[in-house]
């Protein structure tokens, strides 16, 4: 496969660098592989942490940030982050405040992030609290999980949590928005090719010419099914019916629709896909209160989208607006 590396065992130690010389406001720690603001700790505020396995960015080291994430653990390819990375992580970024962890769904994610916690606070006393995302709603379990994945609602959570955050609202507040994010988001992703990790070399599954994988993970998970390819209109329906059909979403406040690339569909497609998505909110009498279309957590080169609703209200739709400035989002400031 071609692609654009040096040694394909040593991808993630060269982003990171890659990522240090394009964002000075960041601070890389390269032994333990871990970004953080360049201004953490910052005092009275309570600091936000997350990470998981490289090969979804700009998930999550795009998001560190003023009015996102404190700092972000980089795993090795679709790898969680050890424990001593997470421990280093959050003392970093303890400005007195406690810290908060935000924790895709996936074993050993939230073992290692479970362990780092409690690492943590014997050394330093931090207080630690974790929410775990777990909105995917194509499989109850999967190869890497016990219970639903965590998916493209990570991204909101990460944005909603750091405005509160930067509000400087205490841990448990932040904590219970980060829980309210993840309890009214869902999601669904559809794969039209598999994806590559630089060490294999070769794709992770076949999927043959003419066909798509529903329900994908962000590892390359399989789905629901396989089928042939359609048109996007029937793919958004695909994907937007099991989400209404697992939450009502109707309301006066609306949802934030969050449309997202997997890595290698070009963003004329994704916004092919939202037109079709957002005609299907329009029938199903649920209106759209705010957007994102975009490549946001990604599965390396793999082709597709997923599609991620927030049911929104006022508190949800503020801190949405309230500034950010990270690599990979940015608005307000």
């Amino acid at each position: 496969m071609n692609q654009l590396i040096n040694d394909p065992a040593k991808v993630v130690a060269d982003a990171l660098r890659g990522i240090a010389d394009a964002h000075p406001e960041l601070h890389v720690d390269h032994e333990n592989r871990i970004v953080r603001r360049g201004d953490a700790p910052v005092e009275g505020k309570v600091g936000l942490v997350s990470g998981g396995g490289s090969g979804h960015e700009p998930l999550h080291a795009g998001f560190v940030g003023p009015g996102m994430l404190d700092a972000a653990c980089a795993g090795e390819i679709f790898t969680s982050p050890v424990p001593d990375q997470i421990m280093a992580a959050t003392k970093a970024v303890d400005g007195g405040a406690g810290v908060l962890h935000i924790v895709k769904n996936y074993t050993g994610d939230v073992m290692n992030f479970e362990m780092a916690a409690e690492l943590a606070a014997a050394e330093t006393g931090v207080t630690v609290e974790a929410v775990v995302t777990d909105d995917d709603v194509a499989v109850q379990d999967s190869l890497y999980t016990a219970g639903r994945r965590g998916v493209g609602v990570t991204v909101l959570v990460e944005k909603i949590a750091g405005a509160a955050a930067a509000q400087r609202r205490p841990l448990a507040q932040v904590a219970d928005i980060a829980r309210k994010v993840n309890a009214n988001g869902r999601s669904m992703g559809v794969a039209l090719s598999s994806c590559t990790v630089p060490t294999a070399g070769k794709p992770t599954f076949d999927l043959p010419d003419g066909q798509m994988e529903v329900g994908i993970g962000i590892h390359g998970e399989p789905g629901r099914r396989r089928v042939p390819l359609a048109p996007a209109a029937e793919i958004a329906e695909m994907l937007v019916s099991p989400i209404l059909g697992d939450l009502d979403f109707t309301g006066r406040d609306g949802v934030i629709a969050f449309v997202n690339g997997m890595g290698a569909t070009p963003l004329i497609e994704l916004y092919v896909m939202y037109h079709e998505v957002a005609a299907i909110l329009a029938k199903a009498g649920v209106s759209v209160a705010r957007s994102l279309v975009g490549p946001y957590i990604t599965s390396l080169d793999m082709a597709g989208c997923s599609v991620t609703l927030l049911k929104a209200d006022d508190e949800i739709l503020r801190l949405w607006d309230a500034p950010v400035r990270t690599p990979a989002l940015q608005w307000g400031t």
